[in-house]
């Protein structure tokens, strides 16, 4: 089973506009469902706190702490997809940091659901 970690929005999270956390994301991950092609293990969840600036330091932290090295990295729906988006980050700008320090692919969305 392929291991993954996410990264919520965490003010999209916290307001509880449309998702009242990360249940969705965990929901697609575990079903394989949305933009995971298989059931997978989510062996950690970051949330991006406004601006931001901790986001990649964090999820090498997770990464290092929880001692598992995910297969890929997830922006959730909330934080790829928001409308309107984020005003301090591009998600396409943040896959290529999160990828630079872990060497780990990084996609963009984690499920369709409304």
């Amino acid at each position: 089973m392929k291991k993954v970690a996410i990264v919520g929005c965490g003010a999209y999270m916290d307001s509880g506009y449309g998702c009242a956390g990360e249940w969705r994301c965990l929901k697609a991950a575990a079903l394989g469902e949305g933009k995971f092609d298989e059931p997978c293990q989510v062996v950690g969840f970051v949330k991006c706190e406004c601006p931001g600036r901790s986001l990649i330091p964090n999820m090498g932290m997770a990464i290092k702490m929880s001692e598992i090295k995910p297969d890929k990295i997830y922006l959730s729906s909330c934080f790829a997809n928001a409308k309107p988006g984020c005003p301090y980050n591009d998600p396409e700008e943040i896959a290529k940091m999160l990828e630079n320090k872990t060497g780990i692919e990084v996609v963009l969305g984690t499920h369709d659901y409304h």
